[in-house]
C-alpha cells in the first residue's frame, strides 16, 4: 500500500513552539540549552510524510542535538520576519539552511501570507497595471497564479520570474547575514541546480508546468551566496531514491497526491550521507 495501513490518518508531527514565535515546528521539542544544530527549510526539512526526516536521522547518527525549524511550504520571509527564529539561529553552533523556492515570498508584484508563504494575498499596483485583464481574486496560491500568468502572457511572466529571483537573493542575503556563524546552505531536490540552465529559451513556447522545487533557483544564484556561508552541500536524490515513489511514507489516502510530490525516506538517508561529514567537521 502506498499509504499507512495501521489506521492512522497520518503522522503526528508533535507540533511545538519555541520562545515567542507564532510558528509551530515539528517536534518533539528540542532543548536550546547548550550546543545544537538548527535546521531551517521548507517541507523537506520539516519531513512531511516522513517518520524520520534528515535532521532526526542526523541526530541519531551523530549525537548532535538537531533542532528542526522546517516549515511546510516555507519561503524566506517566514524565517526572516520571525525574531525568535533569527535569535535561535544566531545561538546555534551550526545552522543548516535549505534552499527554498522563490515563488513563496513577497515581492514588487505580489504579497504572500506572512506564515503560509504559499498563499497569495494580493497583487501590487504594478502587477495590476501589467495585467489589467486578470481578476486576482480568483487566486489563492502562488503557483496557480504564476502558472496562469505564464500561459496568458509569457513575456510579462518572465518579468515576474526575474523579480522573484532577485527578491530571493536579497532575502537570502539578509537571512544569512542575520544568522552569521557557521552555516551550511543545503540544496535538496530531485534535480541539480544546473537543470534550469537555458530554460527561459523554451518557456515562451511551451505550456509545461513551472517546474520542481526549489522553483526558479539555479546554480548562479547559489554561487552568489557562497561567500556568505561556510559550506554548500548539494543533495540530488538518486534514481533509486526517486524510483521508490511514496514507499515508506506515511499519509492518508486523501494526502496521496501531495505525498507523490515529496522526496521519500531513501532520499532523506542520502541527504544524511552528504550532510554528516560536513556537519561533524564544522562541529569540531
Amino acid at each position: 500500500m502506498t499509504f499507512d495501513t495501521t489506521g492512522r490518518a497520518g503522522l503526528d508531527y508533535l507540533p511545538c513552539r519555541y520562545g515567542r514565535s507564532r510558528l509551530h515546528f515539528r517536534g518533539p521539542r528540542r532543548s536550546l540549552i547548550g550546543d545544537y544544530a538548527l535546521f531551517l527549510g521548507g517541507s523537506e526539512t520539516f519531513g512531511r510524510f516522513i517518520e524520520k526526516p534528515f535532521p532526526a536521522l542526523l541526530e541519531a547518527e551523530t549525537g548532535i542535538t538537531c533542532v528542526n525549524f522546517g516549515w511546510q511550504n516555507a519561503g524566506v520571509d517566514v524565517f526572516l520576519n520571525d525574531p525568535t527564529v533569527v535569535d535561535v539561529a544566531e545561538k546555534a553552533r551550526v545552522t543548516v539552511v535549505q534552499v527554498m523556492g522563490a515563488q513563496n515570498m513577497s515581492n514588487r508584484f505580489y504579497t504572500v501570507h506572512s506564515r503560509r508563504n504559499d498563499r497569495f494575498l494580493n497583487a501590487s499596483g504594478l502587477m495590476k497595471q501589467m495585467f489589467r485583464d486578470v481578476d486576482f481574486t480568483e487566486y489563492a496560491f502562488n503557483r496557480h497564479l504564476l502558472s496562469s500568468l505564464r500561459q496568458l502572457a509569457p513575456e510579462r511572466y518572465l518579468m515576474i520570474r526575474d523579480e522573484l529571483k532577485s527578491a530571493w537573493l536579497s532575502g537570502m542575503r539578509h537571512l544569512l547575514q542575520a544568522i552569521g556563524g557557521r552555516t551550511i546552505l543545503l540544496w535538496f531536490s530531485d534535480h541539480t541546480p544546473d537543470r534550469d540552465k537555458g530554460l527561459a529559451l523554451v518557456e515562451r513556447a511551451r505550456g509545461e508546468d513551472l517546474g520542481q522545487d526549489p522553483l526558479f533557483i539555479d546554480r548562479s544564484m547559489l554561487e552568489t551566496l557562497r561567500p556568505l556561508v561556510t559550506a554548500l552541500v548539494e543533495v540530488t536524490a538518486s534514481p533509486s531514491a526517486l524510483a521508490q515513489g511514496t514507499r515508506g511514507m506515511v499519509f492518508s489516502p486523501l494526502e496521496a497526491p501531495a505525498a507523490a510530490g515529496m522526496l521519500g525516506p531513501l532520499a532523506h538517508q542520502e541527504a544524511v550521507g552528504q550532510l554528516r561529514p560536513v556537519l561533524t567537521a564544522l562541529w569540531g
